[in-house]
């Protein structure tokens, strides 16, 4: 058996999930265009750059699920899911996954974006296993909190969340005959540095660039 993990944004997606929320909740008047896309775009530039500030950016994301009930968020994101998701999943990304679970391999969808924007996407891909941002829940009121819980999904944080599911399940990298990720991003060097197996899923610059000079394998979903 193998295991097979992928990043969801701009990888499995030929766009970005954390985008597309934003640009739902402002068609439906739920926050300001302008304080939204200004902030996206600065947060934007410091993920290419390699500089997030992760918690930060969580806080910022992860708000708007604060002020809203949870039956109201979850038929927003039904409309979410039809409006701007599906166009987004490619048939060679469905493709991809379906060959990997054909083989027997275990699938998971590793993101830094929260739980709650992407659970549901990793089930239309029929991947069972989600490795995510998770978003805090008030315990009395069963709300979201607006911030975050626990350790983040992204850069070495990935390996973390990896490591510590695999023990949930019993299991050890060294489980594996192979370990595979899939990434369009420099920021899963660590994970990508990691398994036996990377990929690079139309990659940025700084990710082709080290996918070339380590020899990597490079493919696209577009």
């Amino acid at each position: 058996m193998n295991l097979a993990l992928f990043d969801l944004d701009n990888t499995l997606l030929a766009g970005d999930s954390d985008f597309e929320w934003a640009q739902f909740l402002i068609s439906r008047g739920v926050v300001d265009r302008e304080i939204q896309e200004a902030k996206n775009l600065a947060f934007y530039r410091d993920y290419q750059a390699g500089t997030l500030d992760i918690e930060a950016f969580l806080a910022f994301q992860m708000g708007p699920l604060a002020r809203h009930s949870r039956r109201t968020l979850a038929a927003w994101h039904d409309e979410f899911m039809a409006r701007h998701i599906r166009p987004l999943m490619t048939e060679a990304a469905r493709q991809l996954v379906a060959g990997h679970l054909a083989a027997g391999d275990l699938c998971a969808v590793v993101t830094a974006t929260n739980s709650f924007v992407t659970g549901p996407i990793a089930r239309e891909f029929d991947i069972a296993h989600l490795i995510a941002s998770i978003p805090a829940v008030d315990r009395e009121g069963g709300g979201f909190t607006g911030g975050p819980a626990g350790t983040p999904a992204f850069q070495g944080g990935k390996i973390v969340r990896v490591e510590a599911w695999l023990e949930s399940l019993g299991l050890w990298w060294d489980s594996f005959a192979e370990s595979i990720f899939y990434s369009d991003s420099h920021n899963d060097l660590p994970l990508l540095g990691k398994v036996s197996q990377p990929v690079a899923v139309d990659p940025d610059a700084k990710l082709r660039q080290r996918a070339v000079k380590m020899r990597w394998k490079i493919i696209s979903l577009r």
